[in-house]
């Protein structure tokens, strides 16, 4: 099948956990806003490293710790590539967005926040972008804004004068919605923030997977994913920070690689980016990392934004005809998710009963609690597509709904 100029059939068979039946049946996979499967080209590369080059890196002068670490240093390379950062050392490894997120919480607030400071977030944020700003708002004695969002899940940037002001001193917002796949206009938000002095933090853990992200265009101060969302490894994520800022933070870890001298009197920390990697890193997830960006760069990230557009169009022309389902959130600009509710029907029921059909969506409050709470509800159900996802896909899905409905007796 042809879609967008993507041969999905040929894609779909590089995917070997998708080769396989669920209760059954031939497995739909429609969870990837939560985790995306893995081709080929990146189990390859970790099985080749562990296989040929596994050593700890940046220690060691024989050959396996030698390539080891240029394998490692190459992924920053290429994630350096992928983002278009003007340099390498801006370039951070973590286990993700939350721990990057934590991260900068903590050493921002160190270097920045005062008792009275703002802080802003939105709506729409996941958990990992409201929770560590609390905490560090808390310890600080500054005080939570947040941007409200409309009843289609939509920031209402009207609103951002008022929000703003001198006393704001970091602005940290998502650029997609994982439970609604809205896309904010993060440059707008980025724009006024800067207007008002105030530093900015980009949670892109579900815009990396399908949207081009040029961190120097877009101006982010800061900008944090993780690799398990665009067919990478899990446990392995990356903050990306402007240069001049990341030399003046100080390190929120301690331990190996991050120092450059340790007495017990005092200790000096190392050049960028080690300052921020204490201890052993996650190599294979790195080299994994790598192979899945190039991966996805091989195939074109325009193609594969396309492919799901239209598979998002279809679906939602499709479900429509269910008279039972309502759609939460209804962006005008969006990624390709569908968080929906069926009347008369617990999400998650209707989660379970689709598992038997071999179709796999998520379920509750997606790590949105108080978005959900915008929307009066208690969670949703989620159908979110990817680069190996089809028409078939949208219509199984769409009958698998159907016989859920009529399994909870909520149609003949």
């Amino acid at each position: 099948m042809q879609i967008a100029g993507l041969d999905v059939r040929a894609i779909r068979e590089q995917f070997p956990v998708l080769q396989q039946e669920v209760n059954g049946k031939p497995l739909v996979y429609l969870d990837n806003a939560a985790t995306t499967q893995k081709p080929t080209a990146v189990l390859d590369a970790i099985v080749s490293y562990y296989r040929h080059d596994n050593a700890n890196v940046h220690r060691a002068v024989h050959t396996l710790g030698t390539r080891a670490t240029e394998h490692y240093e190459a992924a920053r390379d290429t994630v350096r590539e992928f983002l278009n950062a003007a340099e390498r050392e801006e370039i951070l490894f973590t286990r993700g967005t939350s721990e990057g997120l934590n991260l900068l919480a903590n050493v921002l607030a160190d270097r920045y926040l005062r008792e009275g400071d703002e802080i802003l977030i939105s709506t729409l944020e996941h958990h990992s972008n409201i929770v560590p700003w609390q905490m560090v708002a808390k310890r600080r004695g500054c005080h939570l804004r947040v941007i409200p969002a409309n009843d289609r899940g939509e920031l209402i940037l009207e609103s951002l004068p008022d929000l703003l002001s001198e006393r704001t001193r970091i602005v940290s917002v998502t650029h997609v919605s994982n439970a609604l796949g809205s896309i904010v206009p993060v440059r707008e938000i980025i724009r006024a923030a800067h207007e008002a002095g105030a530093l900015v933090v980009v949670d892109g853990a579900q815009a990396v997977p399908h949207l081009k992200v040029d961190v120097q265009e877009l101006g982010a101060d800061f900008y944090v994913f993780s690799g398990h969302k665009i067919y990478a490894p899990t446990g392995i994520g990356v903050v990306y920070g402007r240069r001049e800022l990341l030399e003046e933070l100080e390190p929120w870890q301690g331990g190996g690689e991050m120092i450059r001298s340790v007495s017990f009197e005092r200790s000096t920390w190392n050049d960028l980016p080690w300052k921020f990697e204490a201890g052993t890193p996650h190599m294979e997830g790195a080299i994994g990392l790598a192979a899945a960006l190039r991966w996805v760069s091989d195939v074109g990230l325009e193609r594969i934004a396309a492919h799901e557009h239209h598979l998002l169009e279809l679906a939602l022309t499709e479900l429509a005809e269910i008279p039972q389902l309502q759609f939460i959130g209804q962006a005008a600009d969006r990624s390709a998710v569908i968080s929906f509710a069926v009347e008369g029907a617990h999400f998650s029921d209707v989660a379970t009963l689709l598992d038997l059909s071999g179709i796999a969506v998520r379920s509750g409050t997606h790590c949105a609690e108080p978005l959900m709470q915008r929307f009066g509800i208690t969670g949703t159900a989620r159908a979110s597509f990817a680069v190996y996802n089809d028409e078939s896909d949208v219509i199984r899905l769409k009958e698998g709904l159907q016989k859920a409905l009529r399994m909870l007796g909520i149609v003949a």
